[in-house]
């Protein structure tokens, strides 16, 4: 429905303008036209008067007609002398306005009904005479009719031709809106991977699909991006809660009590994943937020058997829950593929604070340091989302943070400063 009004729309624009541009044409070509035959009328009426001026003599002190033999003439042209009709018929009808023209004595042109009268003096030595010509305009009117009504029909054809050419070829534009629209219809509700996929854009149509098949890959990007976060945060939840589960599973079996304190450093290892996660899933996290940087590693290290260097009073301009989310993971990592150490260190460098997690395993292999940070790439047993969940918020954050490839683990981490934020 909406094409069809468009369709109308661009039409009923063509029509007008054609319209317009019509009326103009036959408007104009109107006026030259008059101007035309008005000067074709008058450029006849002055040959006839040179005419029967030419003819006009004086014998025996008197103002005569030489004879032509054209009778005709009679009662077209007349000639006056000293204010006397010598020669020519003058119709009732332009009797006064013939004299009137006579008696002036001047070149002067006027229009009585359908007839144009000019008047001419001749130069006759002692006499004032006077040449009256007329010429019938009914000729001149009734072209300027036929041209004019010629004109409105052409007119009219042009304005249709118009209509029909502009609704033809907006129909063949749109024809690409409609396969995309039949396709848009076809394609299941799971079927994302689908594109118009139209190829080379001949038209602004077919810009129009390359854009929309850019926007839904970038809507394909975005729900794999929330997939992928739906994993990272199912990856963060599964390491507490087993550790919850293994604790009850043991008091259980051992018939102890459950250690408050396990339970809650874990609940608050929960809490933090959550709240962190979900804030760098809606907007970036640190505006305005610091930490002390030592106080936030220790609660990340909390109570583990991991070494900690790092210098008193650095701050980082960032929140310190943010701060335990991003150790966290790598503190786990490290644990995991450690021999038998862990270790964590910290500078102040002019780029930031600088923290070093460290570990005495394997290390990273060169080759794949570039991807150690991409979802489902893993070096164990784990499902290879605690490094990406690492890069996620650290990039909600402006924090840096990269592998590196010494031999040993080691996982560089750079906090920007309240100074290096600014």
């Amino acid at each position: 429905m909406a094409v069809t009004g468009f369709r109308g729309r661009v039409v009923a624009l063509a029509v007008l303008i054609a319209t317009a541009v019509a009326a103009v044409l036959v408007v104009v070509s109107h006026v030259l036209l008059s101007r035309v035959t008005d000067a074709d009328a008058n450029a006849l009426a002055h040959t006839r008067a040179e005419a029967v001026a030419a003819n006009v003599t004086v014998r025996s002190g008197r103002v005569v007609l030489i004879e032509n033999g054209n009778e005709a003439l009679d009662t077209v042209a007349w000639v006056y002398a000293d204010g006397l009709l010598v020669d020519g018929l003058v119709p009732r009808g332009v009797v006064d306005r013939v004299e009137a023209l006579a008696d002036s004595g001047q070149s002067r042109t006027t229009t009585v009904g359908n007839d144009l009268l000019y008047a001419q003096p001749v130069r006759l030595e002692g006499h004032h005479v006077v040449a009256v010509v007329r010429v019938d305009l009914t000729p001149y009117e009734t072209s300027e009719q036929r041209s004019l009504a010629m004109s409105l029909i052409l007119g009219g054809i042009a304005i249709l031709l118009a209509g029909v050419v502009a609704y033809l070829v907006v129909g063949r534009a749109l024809r690409v809106v409609h396969e995309m629209a039949a396709l848009a219809d076809e394609w299941g509700d799971h079927e994302s991977g689908r594109r118009f996929d139209l190829g080379v854009p001949r038209d602004e149509f077919g810009e129009l699909g390359r854009t929309l098949d850019r926007l839904l890959d970038r809507i394909d990007n975005a729900f794999a991006d929330e997939r992928r976060l739906t994993d990272e945060i199912a990856h963060e939840l599964r390491t507490p809660l087993t550790a919850l589960r293994g604790e009850a599973q043991l008091a259980q079996l051992s018939g102890d009590h459950l250690a408050p304190g396990v339970v809650l450093t874990e609940v608050d290892r929960l809490n933090t994943a959550i709240t962190t996660i979900l804030g760098a899933a809606r907007t970036r996290t640190g505006g305005g937020d610091s930490c002390d940087l030592r106080t936030a590693a220790r609660q990340a290290i909390a109570g583990r058997s991991i070494e900690l260097s790092v210098p008193a009073d650095v701050g980082v301009a960032v929140a310190g829950e943010l701060v335990v989310a991003v150790l966290s993971p790598l503190l786990e990592n490290g644990l995991r593929h450690a021999s038998s150490r862990v270790w964590v260190t910290a500078g102040v460098q002019p780029q930031g604070a600088v923290i070093n997690v460290l570990d005495d395993g394997p290390g990273f292999d060169p080759a794949e340091v570039d991807r150690v940070f991409d979802a489902g790439v893993t070096g164990g047993n784990g499902h290879g989302l605690g490094l990406a969940v690492v890069r996620r918020l650290a990039a909600s954050a402006g924090v840096a943070v990269r592998a590196v490839a010494d031999g040993h683990g080691r996982v560089e981490v750079t906090f920007p400063t309240p100074r290096a934020a600014v």
